[in-house]
């Protein structure tokens, strides 16, 4: 199944830049396949074609791109994590990385755990337009590019409130000092002193699990198909889906990740309002429990 992937509002200007950048990332990685117009695909990789320098018929709001497939996962990466694309009947889906173990079709998902020893950290002072965040962390080891495309946080005045995106950083030991590298369209706008506090949070599509009974982190999507741990692939966020469901809940029930049994869907109940419970959608027809049964998911359109 091919995906449109969305783009926001361009200028004429905006998009001319656009597509540049696009197209100098497909010569990177030479592993793109891609629409220069609808209903037209070009693989340059299979066809040994030389790759044309514009991209006819396509407006500036939305561009087309076909890195990888909805149903399948790649070891390499294709698009920023996050993204969001859409099939032609309306359903939409999130591009993300599998975390430890290989997600299983129809399971509920959840982000990955935040790190404590990440959170609420004192930072080295840093003026306005600045393009860095340091810290020391704390007893836990920050992995290269952990938080690449994720944020640091700001969640102490001076410069409270504010939540600035990762480009990417050094790997770093326990209770060693992280240098966060930020968007360069992305600079500090209050400054940051060390009366400051920073938190740093990945990508809720990084690292993404099968969602547990007592989920410990944001319910984010649902697995389209397998994907093994530690690959790309897409999940999906809105639209139908077949949801592994939990107990008989009726049609229309609203339902939501379940705990009593992990990764399925389970009807709402009052009770369910006094734990850690996100709704996944409603119910399309009457549920049928440990089956994989028809959800309008309504997680992120």
């Amino acid at each position: 199944m091919n995906l449109k992937v969305d783009m926001p509002p361009m200028t004429a200007d905006e998009f001319r830049r656009h597509t540049e950048k696009m197209l100098w990332e497909l010569d990177r990685r030479s592993a793109f396949d891609w629409r220069g117009h609808y209903g037209t695909a070009l693989n340059h990789r299979s066809f040994g074609e030389p790759r044309p320098r514009h991209m006819p018929n396509l407006g500036p709001d939305t561009v087309e791109i076909f890195g990888q497939d909805a149903f399948t996962f790649d070891a390499i990466k294709r698009h920023q994590l996050g993204q969001r694309a859409v099939a032609k009947d309306g359903r939409a889906f999130r591009y993300c990385l599998a975390g430890a173990s290989t997600l299983v079709s129809g399971n509920v998902l959840q982000a990955s755990l935040p790190v404590a020893n990440h959170l609420a950290l004192t930072p080295s002072a840093a003026g306005i337009g600045a393009v860095q965040v340091v810290a020391t962390l704390g007893a836990t080891a920050a992995a290269l590019n952990l938080y690449a495309e994720g944020w640091v946080q700001i969640d102490t005045t001076p410069g409270n409130g504010f939540m600035y995106g990762i480009h990417g950083h050094a790997a770093v030991l326990s209770s060693g000092v992280i240098t966060a590298n930020l968007w360069p369209d992305e600079p500090i706008q209050v400054a940051l002193t060390t009366s400051s506090r920073v938190g740093f949070i990945a990508n809720p599509y990084s690292g993404v699990l099968q969602c547990p009974t007592t989920n410990t982190a944001a319910v984010i999507g649902v697995a389209l198909a397998p994907i093994t741990n530690a690959m790309y692939g897409w999940i999906q966020t809105w639209g139908p889906a077949a949801v592994l469901i939990n107990g008989t809940p009726a049609i229309t029930a609203p339902v939501v990740n379940s705990a009593t049994t992990a990764g399925a869907a389970d009807k709402w109940t009052t009770a369910a309002a006094d734990v850690a419970v996100t709704l996944v959608g409603n119910m399309l027809q009457v549920g049928v429990s440990a089956k994989n049964n028809a959800v309008m998911v309504k997680l992120a359109a």
